[in-house]
């Protein structure tokens, strides 16, 4: 199972995606965590992105698509993988259309996680704050000016792909702001175990057979 989960930061795609990796025994590829990690560790990478993501900016495509297409390679990916910030622009979901039809996949799903942003707003401050008040180390890009900045590059910039898998028959939408346990829930009436979403070859040749 390959999936995508879409939403503007602090909407909880990071916990769906590792209640989804237990369920399913597929890997969470988060493309926030690959990069912060190249940005730790002094990669050519890390360097070029690392004034970018401390103010709150999207990384060149082609960078990140090539991330992506290096860890999708890996063994741990080849049962399945959910895709947790990437793609971010029309541009790169045509990119990564590409790159998996060269590999020769294609996505099962994509799972919109829509929530109101002035409470995501309320709720993003009081995690901060109560990091803070935990003593806990906080990013370089958990500072309020930071998250709405990403906030507005999502409105702009990621939105826009809501139509765009929308008309591919992919998208699915559930109410980010409902309790977490509701949220997987919901999820999980997405996904039935059987069968994926629609959308990908294997998908599609599997509603064939089922097919009178």
């Amino acid at each position: 199972m390959r999936l995508i989960l879409l939403g503007p930061p602090g909407a909880g795609k990071g916990t769906q995606a590792l209640r989804l990796v237990g369920k399913y025994g597929i890997v969470q590829l988060s493309t926030g965590d690959m990069l912060r990690a190249a940005v730790r560790t002094g990669t050519p990478v890390g360097r070029q992105t690392q004034e970018i993501m401390a103010r709150g900016g999207l990384v060149p495509d082609n960078v990140v698509v090539g991330i992506v297409g290096q860890r999708i390679d890996e063994p741990d990916a080849r049962k399945g993988f959910i895709l947790d910030g990437f793609p971010r622009t029309v541009p790169q979901a045509a990119a990564l259309d590409r790159l998996l039809e060269t590999k020769g996949l294609g996505l099962d799903g994509v799972i919109e996680l829509r929530v109101d942003e002035d409470a995501l707003m309320r709720r993003i401050e009081s995690r901060v704050a109560e990091m803070k008040a935990r003593g806990e180390t906080l990013r370089e890009d958990d500072s309020p000016e930071v998250l709405h900045n990403r906030l507005r590059a999502y409105r702009e910039q990621t939105a826009p792909l809501i139509a765009y898998y929308r008309q591919k028959g992919l998208l699915r939408t559930v109410n980010g702001m409902a309790p977490i346990a509701d949220v997987t829930a919901a999820i999980d009436k997405l996904l039935p175990a059987d069968r994926p979403l629609g959308g990908s070859a294997a998908g599609k040749k599997k509603s064939e057979e089922l097919s009178p």
